[in-house]
């Protein structure tokens, strides 16, 4: 057990503690009201998190003790578990903010979404791994892609479109793993098109898309395909160019298109579904270069931030420690995310590897989405800041996500 202690990876533990502190700092800050006695008064709500918090270290010893098989032998029993879990909340769960995605006990609430997240890996990582699949098949792509979204579909009508949007990250693992990149092309312009054609209207978007597929065609000299592959892409993107009106008005809800109306500068309601966005930017553009001091943000103080130590967390960072502290904390994330793809890299067993990849592709997905939220580039969705944001199934879901790979990393099979 000593010599596996020696080689955790201690500077990816290091930043995790960092996080986890200066989240909290932050949190205490934006919950701090005139009925406090105390940073252990658990009866508010950074007392409670200060309580997650130890409760964590408790869950990190268990985590790195279990030997790492445990994590790849039951791995299809815990993702079994966890789609039952989340199964339940239709018959069982708590609906908070609009959103039955909650199992309440006591005073305290669980969100097994976040624990769905590191069942996926393992089960991701354990199929790509048994089947020593460079992910080129149809079959197995296929296989990969209903382990990824069972959870996300089952998430996705509690409703709580942000937590299935997440399960995208898996994408990266796959991509690693061979998964041609033709799906993350074909993402991204699925994308691109669906937003242009919200800003300019779909027959200047299908004019767009032809003289693009047109200029392609005709300019590209290497490895040119042919003309029923321009074909096909034209043909597809314009019919998604004109189905996009009938997906927003029927299938989004109400509060994701004023959201998105907003975003795209189509709408402009600071006072009503733009509120938070609008007083988030202020926030945080008060705080200059160095911030207006811990506990002196006079947006976080005066409460203009609504939910502001949960998915809005990073406007207080902004205010209060202005565009310093705030490169500080992007700088920790961005260093703890290229840090687990070098040690993913580095991982003989295929299992460790892709488990490594699906953890960064998570956190990355909820580090670029939450920031993007606060500083009004991207719509509001309900996802935290991982090891920032208020809530114990948040912090122990990316808890459980990090310390198992850390586990997994310290008996690998390989050398720095």
């Amino acid at each position: 057990m000593s010599k596996t202690i020696s080689q955790f990876d201690w500077l990816s533990i290091l930043i995790y503690f960092l996080l986890v502190i200066i989240g909290w700092v932050n949190i205490y800050s934006a919950s701090l009201d005139d009925t406090a006695t105390g940073i252990f008064d658990f009866s508010q709500i950074y007392g409670k998190q200060l309580l997650w918090i130890i409760l964590s270290v408790f869950l990190i010893v268990i985590l790195l003790s279990l030997e790492s098989k445990f994590y790849e032998r039951f791995s299809s029993i815990i993702y079994i578990f966890s789609l039952i879990s989340i199964l339940g909340l239709f018959f069982f769960g708590k609906t908070i903010n609009g959103a039955t995605s909650w199992y309440a006990f006591g005073g305290f609430s669980i969100q097994p979404a976040e624990f769905a997240k590191v069942a996926t890996a393992l089960a991701l990582s354990k199929f790509i791994s048994d089947i020593q699949t460079n992910m080129k098949n149809l079959g197995d792509q296929f296989k990969a892609f209903i382990i990824i979204a069972l959870p996300a579909l089952i998430i996705l009508p509690q409703p709580d479109a942000g937590s299935a949007m997440v399960y995208a990250a898996f994408f990266f693992p796959l991509y690693r793993e061979g998964l041609s990149g033709v799906y993350l092309i074909a993402g991204a312009i699925g994308v691109l098109v669906f937003v242009l054609t919200l800003v300019f209207g779909p027959v200047w978007v299908a004019l767009g898309s032809t003289a693009v597929v047109l200029f392609l065609y005709f300019f590209r000299k290497k490895k040119r395909p042919g003309a029923i592959a321009y074909l096909s892409i034209l043909i597809v993107a314009v019919a998604l160019s004109f189905s996009v009106d009938y997906i927003f008005q029927n299938i989004f809800e109400q509060r994701h298109r004023d959201r998105f109306n907003i975003v795209l500068g189509k709408e402009v309601d600071n006072r009503g579904i733009g509120y938070n966005t609008n007083q988030s930017e202020i926030a945080i553009g008060s705080g200059s270069w160095f911030g207006k001091g811990w506990t002196e943000g006079t947006q976080t103080k005066g409460n203009f931030v609504p939910e502001q130590h949960t998915d809005y967390i990073f406007s207080t960072v902004g205010e209060e420690w202005g565009f310093i502290g705030s490169s500080v904390v992007v700088f920790l994330f961005v260093f703890l995310m290229l840090r687990i793809i070098h040690l993913a890299e580095r991982q003989k067993s295929q299992f460790n590897r892709v488990y490594g990849y699906s953890l960064a592709g998570i956190l990355f997905i909820h580090f670029f989405v939450n920031i993007g939220m606060v500083i009004g580039i991207f719509p509001t969705v309900g996802i935290p800041l991982p090891f920032f944001s208020y809530g114990g199934s948040g912090l122990w879901g990316f808890t459980i996500l990090l310390f198992i790979f850390i586990k997994l990393d310290a008996e690998r099979m390989s050398f720095w």
